[in-house]
């Protein structure tokens, strides 16, 4: 693993004039322009970082297939978490048909943005989830603190689905938020086979943190879920909400100090290669 350079695991690129991301409003004031992977390149190649996974941000299978025109534009985009509509009566096609595209590794229900925290246990969705498996994608579970307990849920009903929790559920960094967080964390690691994305975590600390403010739930991350099923990502350009691509960086070094240089290593990039298949 350490021959590898690292891999941004999460980074988002968009067209305000594509008009489907429901949640990217004028109010985001920071975020709200055109993003394209030339502009997540600029930010994350100062780092080192030669490759990243590009996500989805809204709920739509045209944006899936906008993604996948940016990765076969940019060799630098290693793979795809895209959208499909997994409630749909032609859903494993759907996902079968997408999946033939070699840069699409995983899929992603908006789950944040669902009202019934327990909305991914319906038995209507149990065809797309066994389409996921059988092509090999990752579940990315975009989901808070009270959707845990249910993706244990999940993951004993899908043994075999290959998972991993974004942002590491969204604590309420701001608010102190800890418990159920904390244990509910420590089920999901120790009860499914789920990786961990280390993103996210300064954008729920609010705007500007202070340095440090993420290191009580960053190093509760690496602890339960352990080095090698902890997976780096920059959510940019949503980080910027709270501070910059370089500030994050700087911050995940200082989490990973006490790493030894295989494990660092992991965390960087070789889980995300396991991961996703790169």
């Amino acid at each position: 693993m350490t021959s590898f350079p690292p891999i941004d695991a999460h980074f988002h690129c968009w067209q305000l004039a594509r008009n489907d991301y429901g949640w990217l409003t004028p109010a985001l004031a920071p975020i709200y322009r055109d993003v394209a992977v030339n502009d997540w390149q600029g930010q994350s190649a100062p780092h080192g970082v030669q490759g990243g996974v590009l996500v989805q941000a809204a709920a739509t299978e045209a944006e899936t297939h906008f993604l996948l025109t940016q990765a076969d534009a940019n060799p630098r985009v290693l793979g795809v978490v895209g959208w499909v509509d997994m409630l749909a009566p032609d859903a494993p096609a759907r996902i079968e048909a997408l999946a033939r595209h070699p840069r699409l590794k995983g899929l992603r229900p908006m789950l944040q943005d669902i009202a019934d925290a327990q909305w991914i246990l319906q038995p209507e969705l149990a065809p797309a989830l066994h389409a996921m498996v059988e092509c090999g994608l990752v579940f990315d579970a975009l989901v808070k603190p009270v959707h845990l307990p249910h993706i244990v849920t999940l993951a004993q009903r899908h043994p075999d689905l290959r998972l991993v929790i974004d942002h590491a559920a969204k604590p309420d960094i701001a608010a102190g938020q800890w418990q159920p967080w904390a244990d509910d964390m420590l089920r999901v690691a120790g009860e499914t086979q789920a990786y961990c994305k280390l993103s996210g975590l300064m954008t729920e600390a609010g705007p500007n943190p202070v340095a440090g403010a993420v290191t009580r739930w960053g190093k509760r991350v690496l602890k339960t879920f352990g080095a090698r099923r902890v997976v780096w990502g920059s959510d940019w350009p949503v980080l910027e909400l709270a501070g910059s691509y370089a500030q994050w960086w700087d911050e995940t070094q200082a989490l990973l100090a006490t790493l030894d240089v295989v494990d660092r290593a992991a965390v960087m990039g070789g889980n995300a290669r396991e991961l996703y298949w790169l």
